[in-house]
């Protein structure tokens, strides 16, 4: 179980808000992280600190459902950030250590691999849905 604080819509709402202004440059805004992609070597782990979960509390296995009414896709860079789908459920929001952007993350599993995968937390896109 987390220790993170559980955001609900409107909580990520104002975290993305305070964090929205950061306009420093920073090593984390290297490689596109608009939509969703594998942590790049540009970006080390190290520097981002979880603050927050996503993943509903007592939510034993969240749905795999995602959200694209606008025909988006699971890795377009304008799909709707929708925290009660997938990969939102999954996620931990993250701090940049070093500037202070927000990042969505989560771990990625297939069948012979495992993915660590990062977004940035674009406020304009976050729905509640």
């Amino acid at each position: 179980m987390s220790q993170l604080p559980y955001l609900d819509h409107d909580a990520l709402l104002k975290l993305t808000a305070d964090a929205a202004h950061v306009t420093l440059p920073c090593t984390c805004t290297k490689t596109s992280l608009a939509g969703w992609t594998t942590l790049p070597l540009s970006l080390p782990d190290t520097q981002l600190i979880e603050v927050a979960t996503l993943i509903p509390p007592g939510e034993p296995e969240p749905t795999y459902a995602e959200y694209h009414p606008a025909g988006t896709r699971y890795a377009s860079d304008d799909a709707p950030i929708a925290p009660r789908h997938f990969p939102y459920n999954r996620c931990a929001v993250s701090r940049c250590r070093a500037c202070g952007r927000l990042f969505l993350r989560y771990q990625e599993g297939g069948g012979y691999f495992i993915d660590q995968r990062i977004r940035a937390l674009d406020p304009a896109l976050v729905v509640d849905a």
